[in-house]
């Protein structure tokens, strides 16, 4: 049932001297590939011998990240194995999300576009398992319809881990033991604790890999202008050493907060296509695994305002911000957000901040309790997510360092000031 209007007596009321916002653009590698489809292409005529799959049914994965130019890179993707004779599928293959359902994974893998009409292949989705390997005594696992398949293809950015750090994070290697593991899967190798998984994953990739008829691993990473800077075809033999170099050039070219320090952070909208907490602690610092190797400006309040509807209703990682909207709350999923935390053993993840009614009220309270904080000399960044920080607003109090810092920041316009409208929501 949703939470109705909560009665707050704020000092002073809703409205604070709030300084004026500049908008500003954050410089960043730019990285690019240029045209997906001559990128893959490229990248799959590099491949040592050309993959034999004539006559056989590939299973392609499809993760609960959003991937830029997604649709047109899967259509290459399968159009390339149709050419060579094969008869591909595509399955969910991440752990968890969706609600631990094969209903809610394909509803997510519709959410991105990727449809049955609009790949032309069949899309198959189920949490039944199969006991594939073994890493010493923990038992390892595949998505039925993959491993009933005459072969693989494992599809997944390789990027920071929302959780912890290591040479080993979010990528290919993770896609084959927690993605492809599904609901079970993931939750047998998640009781290994996160601080363990920069050790142990590579090894379990290593497992799945002798017994899973892996055909090639395509790796991609994400630059900070949302758009893919690598596009990578990898022999099974050679993902996991080449995940680990790949993992170093996503940490170049992603995106980062880079000015000193931040009194409040404002986040527009935050979900599971986003980053795997929401908003990514790469770049805000705050993990509730609680893990260390965060590195980010300090910041001390964080509010968010929204949820994205690709992430229906899984707010994951609400837990490490100070003040969510009503409006927030009254979307989140909780089943959804409860199966998610589970089974990654991080109920930190899911603490309920404190609940405002409006968006000019979750700004203004995260700016009165910031402590001996002057409103008007407030440092106040606001992005749209912890993905698209290109593009930003920073307070005026900042002008001094955008101007020292020309390498990093440029002014994109006039400063204004923060506007909302008769229901308390931010104008523009």
């Amino acid at each position: 049932m949703p939470l109705d209007a909560i009665k707050i007596a704020l000092p002073g009321g809703d409205t604070l001297p709030l300084p004026p916002m500049i908008p500003v653009e954050q410089r960043f590698p730019s990285d690019a590939v240029g045209d997906v489809k001559a990128a893959l292409a490229a990248t799959l005529a590099a491949l040592p011998k050309r993959p034999d799959v004539a006559g056989k049914r590939i299973a392609i994965t499809a993760g609960s990240r959003g991937i830029p130019d997604g649709v047109a890179l899967y259509r290459a993707l399968i159009d390339q194995l149709k050419a060579w004779g094969a008869k591909p599928f595509v399955f969910p293959a991440m752990g968890s999300h969706g609600g631990g359902t094969a209903e809610g994974q394909l509803e997510m893998v519709r959410g991105y576009g990727l449809t049955e009409e609009a790949l032309g292949v069949p899309i198959l989705s189920s949490m039944e398992v199969v006991e594939s390997s073994k890493l010493g005594d923990i038992p390892l696992y595949c998505d039925k319809n993959a491993h009933s398949a005459d072969g693989i293809v494992v599809v997944n950015k390789i990027k920071p881990h929302t959780s912890y750090k290591g040479d080993y994070e979010s990528g290919l290697c993770k896609m084959m033991i927690i993605g492809m593991g599904k609901h079970h899967g993931a939750t047998v190798f998640h009781s290994l604790g996160f601080a363990r998984f920069a050790e142990m994953m590579p090894k379990a990739a290593a497992e799945q890999l002798k017994v899973l008829p892996v055909v090639f691993g395509l790796g991609l990473v994400e630059n900070a202008y949302d758009g893919l800077a690598v596009i990578e075809a990898i022999p099974p033999e050679k993902i996991v050493a080449r995940e680990k170099e790949l993992l170093v050039t996503a940490k170049d070219v992603m995106g980062k907060l880079l000015m000193s320090a931040i009194d409040v952070l404002v986040v527009d909208e935050v979900g599971k296509n986003i980053s795997g907490t929401g908003m990514d602690p790469t770049v805000t610092g705050r993990a509730a695994s609680r893990l260390p190797g965060f590195v980010a400006p300090p910041i001390t309040r964080v509010a968010l305002l929204d949820i994205t509807e690709e992430s229906h209703g899984n707010a994951t990682g609400l837990g490490v911000a100070d003040m969510i909207t009503l409006r927030m709350f009254n979307k989140i999923d909780l089943g959804a957000t409860y199966t998610n935390t589970i089974t990654s053993r991080n109920t930190d993840a899911t603490r309920i901040p404190m609940i405002l009614n409006d968006d000019r009220q979750a700004i203004t309270v995260a700016v009165q309790t910031c402590l001996g904080l002057d409103p008007a000399k407030a440092r106040i960044v606001r992005i749209v997510n912890t993905k698209k920080l290109h593009k930003i607003w920073m307070s005026e109090p900042y002008r001094d360092e955008i101007e020292a810092h020309p390498d990093r920041f440029a002014v994109l316009g006039e400063a204004k000031p923060f506007s909302f409208d008769a229901t308390g929501a931010l104008i523009g």
